[in-house]
Parts: C-alpha cells; sequence; structure tokens
C-alpha cells in the first residue's frame, strides 16, 4: 500500500546546507539527502573542475526531504525561500509523492 507524501526539493549554493538542514530538522523531518551538484541557470556555470579561492563553499547542492504533513512541507520551503534565497540563488519546489512505510517520513 502506497501514501501521499510531499517531497521538498531544493537546489542552492553548499556554503548554506546547513542552515537549511536546521529548517528541515526544526519541522520534524526524520532525515533528508544531500547530494552535490553542477550545473549552469541564472548565475552562471556551477562546476567541480573550476578552480575556486573559496574552496568548495560556492559549489551547489540538491536538498531532498519528504513528508508526510504537506503544511510542514510548505513551511520548509517559504522559509528557506524567505530567509535565505535574498542574498543566495537557489531554488526550491514541492511534487507529490506516493511512499511506502509511512511511518519513517513524519506525520
Amino acid at each position: 500500500m502506497t501514501y501521499k507524501a510531499t517531497e521538498v526539493t531544493i537546489v542552492t549554493e553548499k556554503v548554506i546546507q546547513e542552515q537549511i538542514v536546521a529548517i528541515i530538522e526544526a519541522e520534524g523531518a526524520t532525515g533528508y539527502t544531500v547530494i552535490e551538484g553542477s550545473g549552469k541557470g541564472r548565475h552562471g556555470l556551477r562546476t567541480h573542475a573550476r578552480p575556486s579561492v573559496a574552496g568548495d563553499a560556492f559549489d551547489i547542492v540538491k536538498i531532498e526531504v519528504i513528508l508526510a504533513n504537506r503544511a510542514a512541507a510548505e513551511r520548509i520551503a517559504e522559509q528557506v525561500a524567505d530567509q535565505l534565497f535574498t542574498y543566495y540563488s537557489g531554488i526550491v519546489y514541492l511534487e507529490e509523492v506516493e511512499i511506502l512505510r509511512r511511518s519513517r517520513f513524519g506525520e
């Protein structure tokens, strides 16, 4: 049997990863996934091959979290956008997904 849940996906600069994780955990999420990435967008090309004086701080990451509670997912998305995307580049989107083992994704 499957259950409806909401996935929040955030693609942004690695330098704010810990702030985003704090928001996710404050909303009661039981886990999340972080994937290092590269790509091109409004702020230019981001690759792991480019030399940087700032190290990897400005690389990008994709953070995914799935929650059974839609309201909590929306709060995460809104807090990230409102608190962090004024100063850092990024996107956040929500998708409806179907999950097994609902108890693993909060209530």
